[in-house]
Formats: structure tokens, sequence, C-alpha cells
């Protein structure tokens, strides 16, 4: 199997372990969004129950007070919690609801068990009062909600009962109230009630339907149809509860935070694991290529001795040559043809045994040995060994700036600045000008510069000029800069060529060490 055949094995097993995470992550947010909806619901089951005292407390031989039943369900709702309930009659309109909203019959006619919107739920149910009184109610003869002005006593037409009984205390299970309202009428109708109960319980002999009737039976001064109407308008059928569902969103939104933390750790671990392998490649890579570089810098190490060898080996019999050739240029009987020839013969001699040095000198290998070395005294030295050739072209040359020690090696600092220095001479004419200066850059560097006013050098080649056998004149080898190069290479300096101002070369050598004082 090839690397790259390998690699995407490896990236594609860390990205569908990343999608297993991503995917279990999000059947996990659904589960826990389900089981907030499901505490959501079990806490509707607790509110219904509730209703159902509500509505237990409130009736009265099966009528219960509109504006009573509105006040106590009132008294449920909780901000943040319960906003609304409503009691529907068979064909789902509302006969009492607290808060008063039209929204609410809406809701009720869209008939859904659940409807979820962005912050409530509605819940419909049939009415549930609890396991204990459940029998109590059946779909035919539920509980009637009456305002005061529904409420019509026989032989009256608009007028609500004496006594306000629907906005007294709340009635007991045995409607014990009742009896005890303050109109002769009334006490007619609870002794007929109580009367019409004991005829019934001694037919049928069973106490729990007396009960029943004396509670939630038809009232007496009602006939049989219009008790029938009034439970198809005003019984209660259904009711429907309307729960903030805030609870839920924040459980969502906790739970997704953790979500979000957990991908992100895992992308995370996913991406770095992915870099660690592909740095562990790179690496490999790195090192079988050190691996051959070192096999061939120690083929090019014998090859540059053999050739530093042969170097040296040729200058034997070019010396031979180059002697010769002046033995016959001064000889009496030579013509000048010859003596022209001869002396041809000893200046090319001079240029191969020059490049032959130049070879050898940069094939040496440079080991360094550091001393403290004044920069002015070695820059003084060097100048005084090219004053021949600075006089000869009546070159003006100033050494300015700091008086500065370094660490260096003062041979081969002693060779940078000779071979700087005669590349500025080379390259000026008659009466040019060279200034050497030494700068202190910070508390432990200094910088070592070699300006001049000649023709410079051009921006495209002022890096190609520290190459070996790179040169822009005549004369030159091409290894002088590149010997330059090296030496600042193994002192751990930096060397660049600069454009000069107004015109020419600068050369600075940067990153010298300053010895401690």
């Amino acid at each position: 199997m090839g690397s790259r055949s390998r690699n995407l094995w490896v990236y594609g097993l860390l990205f569908a372990v990343w999608g297993l995470i991503l995917g279990w992550q999000l059947v996990e947010h659904s589960r826990v969004k389900t089981a907030a909806r499901t505490e959501l619901r079990n806490r509707a089951k607790d509110i219904s129950t509730t209703v159902g005292v509500v509505l237990r407390s409130q009736r009265i031989f099966g009528l219960i007070s509109k504006e009573r039943l509105e006040s106590a369900l009132a008294d449920l709702l909780r901000p943040g919690e319960l906003t609304a309930v409503a009691m529907l009659n068979t064909s789902g309109d509302i006969v009492a609801s607290a808060p008063t909203n039209s929204d609410l019959q809406a809701k009720a006619s869209s008939r859904q068990a659940e409807l979820w919107e962005t912050e409530t739920v509605t819940l419909m149910n049939l009415v549930d009062l609890g396991t204990s009184v459940t029998s109590e109610f059946d779909t035919t003869n539920p509980p009637v909600v009456l305002s005061r002005e529904a409420f019509v006593r026989p032989g009256e037409t608009n007028r609500p009962p004496p006594g306000d009984r629907f906005n007294g205390p709340p009635q007991s299970a045995t409607g014990s109230n009742l009896s005890s309202a303050s109109t002769p009428e009334m006490n007619n109708i609870t002794n007929r009630s109580r009367g019409d109960g004991e005829r019934r319980s001694r037919r049928d002999g069973e106490g729990r339907d007396r009960d029943r009737r004396s509670r939630f039976g038809r009232p007496p001064w009602m006939s049989e149809a219009e008790f029938a109407a009034m439970i198809e308008k005003q019984g209660v059928h259904s009711f429907l509860i309307v729960l903030s569902t805030h609870s839920v969103a924040e459980a969502a939104q906790r739970d997704l935070w953790l979500r979000y933390i957990i991908i992100g750790l895992t992308t995370l671990s996913v991406v770095g694991f992915g870099l660690a392998w592909r740095n562990t490649l790179q690496t490999a890579g790195l090192q079988i290529r050190l691996v051959r570089a070192s096999e061939m810098n120690s083929h090019l190490k014998e090859m540059n001795l053999a050739a530093a060898g042969l170097a040296h080996e040729t200058r034997n019999p070019l010396n031979i040559i180059r002697g010769l050739a002046q033995l016959i240029s001064k000889q009496a009987d030579t013509s000048d043809e010859t003596q022209k020839r001869s002396m041809e013969i000893v200046n090319e001699a001079d240029r191969v045994a020059a490049q032959l040095n130049e070879f050898i000198n940069y094939s040496r290998p440079r080991e360094v040995r550091l001393t403290t070395v004044h920069l002015n005294t070695v820059a003084n030295e060097v100048v005084r060994a090219l004053t021949y050739d600075i006089e000869e072209k009546q070159i003006s040359l100033q050494i300015t700036g700091d008086v500065l020690a370094i660490q260096a090696d003062e041979q081969l600092l002693r060779q940078v600045m000779f071979n700087l220095l005669l590349n500025a001479v080379q390259a000026l004419g008659e009466r040019g000008q060279i200034e050497i200066h030494t700068t202190k850059t910070s508390s432990t560097e200094a910088m070592f510069e070699v300006c001049d006013n000649g023709p410079g050098v051009p921006a495209g080649e002022r890096v190609e000029i520290f190459k070996p056998y790179f040169t822009t004149t005549q004369k030159g080898t091409g290894l002088g800069l590149a010997v330059v190069q090296q030496i600042c290479l193994a002192h751990g300096w930096e060397i660049r060529c600069e454009a000069n101002t107004p015109r020419g070369a600068r050369f600075q050598i940067m990153g010298m060490s300053i010895a401690a004082a």
C-alpha cells in the first residue's frame, strides 16, 4: 500500500469517527429534548388533577359558577409555567377560561392533542378529575358552567337568584351551603331535591347512586330538554392547558452547549491527530532526505578533498611553466614576439594559480577559533596591506564609527575584510572613495560596513554575487565573496549587499557578538 493510499485511509477513518460522534451527539440532543417535553406533559397531568379538584370544589347540582371557576383557575396561573386554562364544550367552544384570551378559541378549534409553538405548548384532553372521582362523571352528565346572568330561576326572566349563591363560599361535596340559602324558594328546591334523592335511594338501594344524583343530577327546576341543551352548550366536555416551553427551551439550550463543547473537542482532537499524522509523515520524509543528504554530503566532501588535492598538485607544474616562460623572456637572443608570448604565459599562469588558490581556500573546512578581536585594529592592518593598490588609484579611504571589540576568528576576519576591501578597490576608478564603518547596533551586537562610490551592484545580482564563480569583473575569480559568505556563516553572521547613497555598493556584516569588557 502506497503512502498516498495509507494517508487516505487514515484521514477517512478520522472523518468517519468525527461523523459518528457528531451523529451520536445529535441523537442525544434529540433524546434530551424529548425527555424535556415528556416532563412537561407529566407536569400537565399534575395540573389537570388540580383542575379536577377546582371543578369538584365549585359544583352545585352539577352546575358551576363561571365567575368563581375562572377566578379559581386564574389562581393556578404561573408566569413562565402555566399561562392559560380553558374549559370546552362538545363543539370545542370555550365555556370558561383564565385568562380571557381570544387566542384560546383558535387553539381550541384546531382540535390538536398537542400544539407546539415557539414559546408555548397547548395540550387538549378529556376531563380528568383524578382516579378517585373519575367515576362520578361521564360524557352524558358533565359539569355545567353558567354565568350569573345565564342562570334563570323558574318564574323569572333575567334576574339572578337572591343571595348571590354563585359568589358565596365554595360549596362542599354534599351541597350543604345550598340548603342554607336565604330564600324560601331555594329551601323548597333543596327539600324537593333531597326528597327526590331519598326516593331514588330507596328504589335503587345504593348509596353511591344517591350521592351521584344528588350532586350531579338535573336540577329539579329544569326540564330534561332544557338540561340537555344546557349540557350541549355549557357542559364541560374537554379542556386545554397552555404551558410555557421555557423549561424545554432552557434544557435544550443547556444541552446544546454541552454538545457544542463535545463536538468542538472532538473536532480539535481529530484535526490534531490528523496534523500529528501529517507531521509524523513529514518527519519521516525529512529523516530519509537527511540520510540521503548526509550520504551525498560525504560523497561531495570526498570529491571536494580530491579536487582540492588535484588543484594543489596542479600548482607545482604550473609554477614550472611560469618559471620557464620567465626564463625564455629574459634571454638576450629572444625576439620581441617570443618575449611577448612568454609574458602572456606568465600572466595566464598567475591567473590560473590565483584561481587554484581561491578554490583551495574555498574548499578548506572552516574551523572557527573565537578570540577577542578589535575591529578597527584589523581594519587598519588590512588597509596597510592594500596601500599600494589604494595609492595607485588615488582612492580616498576612511575608517569611521565606534571602536569595538568582537568575538571572532582573527585570521578569518582578516580574510573577510581583505576580500571586501579588495573588491571595492577593483570596482573603483581613479579618485574613488571607500568608507569602512563600524556600528554598535545593540548592547550585544555590532555591524561592519564597507561602502564605495563605484558603479554598484544591480539589484538582481545582489544575491547571486555570493555564489561560487559568479563575478562581474574580468579579473575576478568568482570565489572571493563566496569565501566571505562561507566565513560569515561559520561565525553565525549575516552578510548582504545593498545600494549605497548616492551611488556605489554597501556590504554589511551584521550579528557580530561584542566581546565582554
